[in-house]
């Protein structure tokens, strides 16, 4: 079944119209078969949130956008997953906060940056880096693919926004001494705990959200945007982001107890009857 064919009236429609774009991206080799494994996990942990944006995530987004505003080197790291689920926001994004986006990728298969970059462009994208065009640079403390950065852009930058988990790296880059934004559904996470400020909200949902914010803090002078900065505890707002799950599964454990007893008291009257 294509994107195309998901009946409009079923109940999951908007999930599965997800899940084709990221299918789609492992059939033109812009995601890899581990991504699929990390889309699927985040979807379980937006179950928990109700599918919907929390409070605590809207403070971070706000706080997120005004660090990458005020920022002297501002860079948006791609991957696969990434550019598969919403190129265009990114693009978007990146646009509307002077910031520079970047390919890292983990899985470097032949012709995967390619697409990524394709996919970008396509999306209305002008300067990418992590092309290899230029000789490469390393981040300390990392042995994987993630370590090969452009030094025109993660390498020189103060600010990172890393979409999706990116534990080893949001720790590799914090010890060099950057800021690290991170959207990352899973508040428990390595990427969650080690980041500057943690976006615990869908990819899909945050980044069209951070478009918006970037437009609105603009207005704002760089001293508001600062004061808004040095207010935000990014352990508090993870602990807000666990009790929302907490809260929201508890009401479905409440509504699942309140149907099971009045299924059992439809059960007794009927069988009195």
């Amino acid at each position: 079944m294509s994107s195309e064919e998901i009946p409009p009236d079923h109940p999951r429609a908007a999930s599965l119209r997800v899940r084709h774009r990221i299918t789609d991206g492992l059939d033109r080799n812009i995601v890899t078969k581990a991504g699929l494994i990390a889309q699927g996990r985040g979807e379980a942990f937006d179950y928990f949130l109700g599918e919907k944006t929390p409070v605590p995530a809207e403070e971070a987004m706000k706080v997120a956008v005004a660090l990458i505003l005020n920022a002297k080197h501002p860079v948006i790291s791609v991957n696969g997953n990434a550019a598969a689920l919403d190129a265009k926001s990114t693009v978007d994004l990146a646009r509307e906060t002077d910031a520079k986006i970047e390919i890292n990728i983990f899985y470097a298969a032949p012709g995967r940056v390619e697409a990524i970059r394709d996919e970008l462009r396509a999306a209305g994208a002008g300067e990418l880096l992590g092309l290899g065009d230029v000789a490469p640079t390393t981040i300390a403390e990392l042995s994987s693919n993630r370590r090969i950065v452009d030094p025109r852009g993660i390498k020189i930058a103060d600010v990172v926004l890393v979409p999706l988990e990116d534990g080893d790296r949001t720790e590799a880059l914090r010890k060099e001494g950057k800021l690290i934004i991170a959207i990352d559904l899973n508040p428990l996470s390595r990427t969650a705990q080690m980041a500057s400020v943690t976006i615990v909200d869908n990819f899909i949902r945050c980044m069209p959200r951070m478009v918006e914010l970037s437009q609105q803090l603009k207005k704002m002078t760089r001293d508001e945007r600062d004061t808004l900065i040095s207010r935000f505890s990014n352990e508090q707002n993870l602990l807000a982001s666990i009790q929302v799950m907490v809260n929201h599964l508890t009401s479905l454990i409440k509504k699942g107890i309140s149907l099971s007893v009045e299924f059992n008291a439809d059960a007794q009257s009927s069988q009195k009857k």
